[in-house]
This record gives structure tokens, sequence and C-alpha cells, in this order.
């Protein structure tokens, strides 16, 4: 059977009546907590990924999906009317469709950011269909040593270009391996940093950590210190593109997304890449160049299709090998892991019926954020008005509600509140989270493979250098350690591009 016959299977069981009301609902949901200010589509998922337990493994994804595909929506929705940027790769966003919006040409930006996205997440949802399950096919021949090797560069790659300081990132990496640590020894069944406390012996949740990392401290750190005025809402009028603006647009999209695409689907580090790239050439190939940083669709079109077809490509090395890429494709990761399913080579064999309808749910999701979400947008802008300790009362409590549901243990309520303290002071010394949830998520797979291939070579360190592609890739995670501070040496140090407009939405896109 094809890949277009199990997504056709995927789209029979995701188009029933009963999950297109859960994909309805996963749209809105992810849309009402994606726009609110200051929370990108990672904290979405994250703070909404309890909403889907106790629901059939199915519904529950298709729910999932609509989450997903409206926290991203949300985010665009934010940076374009408040230019706060939910995480790096929406600051392209805001750049320009803030600007537009000032100019009154707030529903052009929102519709363009909106079509954009469709077409983007709807191809390159396409794609992850015809190169995931080729990959897949060939991780499963990996042995353990060159497995061991891709999960250290994905480790390497995640942590080396996110932020401005590789040594914050290798810190917070370190920090999220060795929470991975906790619990009991896989092989020894020996407690490992449990403290004598019986409910940490089974690992710590990943849905706890996930939430208290980026939904609790990112409203922890986002209520302390941002936005202490009150917020500027422009009004947004019934979102529309005039002939002009679509005759901008479109190839913009289609750019964005051959841009996007690619650098989701290797493991290199995110959507700031492909939204920067995109919003160069656009500004380099548009005929009306002095409108860029003055509010030009362009600028809003090619970025926002970048990052979308980025996100969607992250599903190639998530479903192939169990690798997330991005902080959304690590909370998606711990959805899977919350279900018992293991991530890895043999996900698309052993759960062929969840990663399809996966995918199918990720086209019905995009297509129904398009069809609802886009003429509600002047409600949505509506609740940026919400007063903001009602706005982080509500987080704490839903982050509250939901860890509490995962294992109706009050111990993981303790949990969340150490995760959103630590997630917090990351933020307060600006640590990427990233790399910690990765180490969380993978550390526990690495050991498994680094002490498979120790086992094969009897116990000799040689094991893991004993396969070519292994040391391919380890001479690929040293040029990419050794070239940027190779290059730093010898060439100047150079001016970046024009960042946000002013210092709290830098503040909150570095962190």
């Amino acid at each position: 059977m094809d890949s277009l016959d199990l997504l056709a299977n995927g789209l029979a069981a995701a188009l029933t009546p009963e999950n297109l009301l859960y994909a309805v609902i996963g749209v809105l949901l992810g849309t009402f907590v994606g726009v609110l200010p200051g929370i990108g589509p990672a904290m979405a998922v994250a703070l909404l990924l309890p909403v889907t337990f106790g629901l059939e493994p199915t519904q529950a994804f298709i729910m999932f999906a609509g989450i997903y595909y409206g926290g991203m929506y949300g985010g665009s929705t934010t940076s374009i009317l408040l230019n706060t940027p939910g995480e790096s790769s929406s600051v392209m966003t805001a750049i320009e469709g803030n600007k537009m919006a000032k100019k009154g040409r707030a529903a052009q930006a929102l519709a363009t950011a909106a079509i954009g996205s469709f077409i983007a997440g709807t191809i390159g949802t396409m794609l992850v269909v015809f190169f995931a399950p080729a990959l897949a096919k060939i991780a499963v021949e990996i042995g353990a040593p060159s497995f061991f090797a891709i999960i250290v560069l994905a480790m390497v790659l995640v942590t080396s270009l996110l932020g401005a300081s590789r040594l914050r990132g290798f810190i917070s990496l370190f920090l999220g391996l060795t929470f991975g640590l906790v619990g009991l020894d896989l092989n020894t069944g020996q407690p490992r940093l449990s403290f004598d406390q019986p409910l940490l012996a089974d690992r710590l949740d990943i849905v706890i950590v996930a939430v208290g990392i980026f939904a609790l401290g990112e409203a922890l750190w986002v209520a302390a210190h941002l936005r202490r005025k009150p917020l500027e809402i422009i009004p947004v009028g019934q979102p529309w593109m005039g002939k002009d603006d679509w005759g901008r647009s479109w190839k913009p999209w289609l750019r964005g997304t051959a841009i996007g695409f690619p650098f989701g689907a290797v493991p290199a580090g995110g959507a700031e890449t492909p939204t920067f790239l995109s919003y160069v050439l656009e500004r380099k190939l548009s005929k009306k160049k002095d409108e860029f940083g003055n509010g030009a669709i362009e600028g809003v079109a090619g970025p926002e299709a970048a990052n979308n077809a980025s996100a969607a490509g992250t599903f190639v090395p998530l479903l192939a090998m169990g690798i997330p890429v991005t902080a959304t494709s690590a909370v998606m990761l711990a959805a899977l892991t919350s279900y018992g399913i293991q991530p890895g080579p043999q996900l698309m064999t052993d759960q062929a019926d969840l990663v399809w309808t996966l995918l199918a749910s990720l086209l019905i999701g995009n297509a129904l954020l398009l069809i609802i979400n886009l003429p509600m947008a002047p409600l949505w802008a509506k609740l940026l008005s919400i007063p903001r300790p009602y706005l982080y009362s509500g987080i704490l409590f839903f982050a509250t509600l939901g860890a509490y549901a995962a294992n109706q243990q009050p111990f993981d309520v303790f949990l969340l509140l150490v995760f959103g303290l630590v997630g917090f002071m990351m933020r307060r010394f600006a640590l990427p989270v990233l790399p910690l949830i990765i180490g969380v998520i993978l550390g526990p797979l690495m050991e498994t493979r680094f002490r498979e291939a120790l086992a094969i070579s009897g116990g000799d360190v040689s094991g893991l250098f004993n396969e070519s592609l292994a040391l391919v890739v380890y001479a690929i995670a040293v040029l990419v350690i050794v070239t940027p501070l190779v290059l730093r040496m010898v060439r100047p140090a150079t001016t970046g591009p024009s960042g946000p407009a002013d210092s709290e939405d830098k503040e909150l896109v570095e962190r």
C-alpha cells in the first residue's frame, strides 16, 4: 500500500462527524490560547496537551492537530496586532506585519499570513507524506552506533544554532539530560536521582516537564517582566485581500514554502533561519524595496509561509526517527509518549494507523484554520483586551489542572511548580528552553543506543565508531561546532538584520 492509500485511510478515519467536531474544538482552543500575548505555538500546545487526556488516541491526535495549527495561527495574529512574537520564528512576521497594521492594513496582513500558512502547511504536509516513510525505511536499517551519532548530532545542531550563546545552550542540554536520568535504570533497575521518592521511580512525566517549562515558566516570566503598560490593540476589520495584495503574495508564499521545508526536514534547529532567509530574499526581489521596514506585504507572506513549511518539515525527523528539532515538535513528541507510543524508526510501521491519522488531521486542521478562524479574526483580536491578571491567573489554573489530570497525583502539581520555576530562571538567565526538552526526551533514547553499541562491541568504546555512517555524522557534528569559531576568528563581526522595534519585544524574542 503506497503513501497516498495510507493517507486516504487516515482521512477516512479523521473525517467522521465526531472526529471533525474534535478537530473544530482543537482549532478553536488552539487559537484561543495561541492568540494571547507572549504565547507561542509550543506553549499553546503544551498548555492544552492535558485537554486530550481521556480521549481515544485517534480522537486525541485529531484534536491535537487542530490545537497545533490553531496555536500557529494565534501566534501570527499576536505578532501582527501587538508586535509581540510568541517565539523567535515569528519575528519577521512581526516586523512587517505590525507596520502594516499601524498603517490600517491589519486585515491584509492577517489574511496573507493565514492563506500563506494554509498553502505552506498543506504542501509541507504532503511532502512529509512522501518523504517520512522513505526515511523511516532507511532509519530501520541504521545500527545502534550510527543512531547514537545521529542523536548526538541533533543535540549539537539544536544547541548550537539556537540563541546567542552556545555555552548557555549546552548548559540547558545538560540540565535536560540530567532530568532524563531521573527514575529507575532501564538495565539494572537501580533508582537514579529519585531521592527515595517512589513517585519518581517511573521517570519524570514529559507532559509535566513540558507544561512546567513552556507554559508555567513562560507565564511567570511574561507576567513578571513585560508589558506593564496597557496594550494598544489595533482594529482588525474583516480580513480580505485586494488584487494587488494577491499578486504580491502568491510568489512569496511558494518561495517561503520551498525555503522552509528543507530546514525543518533536517535537524537544523528550527524556523528562525528559513524565515530570515525568506525575508531577505523577498526584500531583494521586491519591486517596492522602500516599503520594507514600513509594512511590505511580501515581508509577511514569505516568512509566514517559511515558518509553517518548516513546522511541517519537522514531522519528517519526528515521525521517521523520533527526533524533535523544534520546541513545538518536542511537545508533540511528548504527546506521543503520553499514550505509551515509543518514538523511533518503527513508529510508522508499529503505529501506522495513528501516524497516518495524524498526518490526515494536519491537513484537516490546516483547512479548518482557514475556513473558521480567518473570518473570526476580529473576535480573536478582542481577546487581547483581557486584563493581564485574569489572563495569567487563567493560564496558571489550566496548567495546574492539566498537570493534576495527567496522573491524579498532587505530587505532579509540586513537580509542575518546580519546573515552572526552572523555566522562569532559565529565561531570567537567557538559557534556551528547547535543548532542555530535547535532552529530557532524547536522553533515555540516547542512553539505550549507547548501551546497545557498547554491548555489541563487548564494552569496547571503539564500537561507537565502527560504522561509516557514524563517522560521517560525527564529522558533521565537529564541523558544526568548529566552523563558527573559525569564522569568528577570521572575519570581523557584522551587523545583523534589524530586529523587533522595541526593547520589550527584543527581550521576548531572545529568551
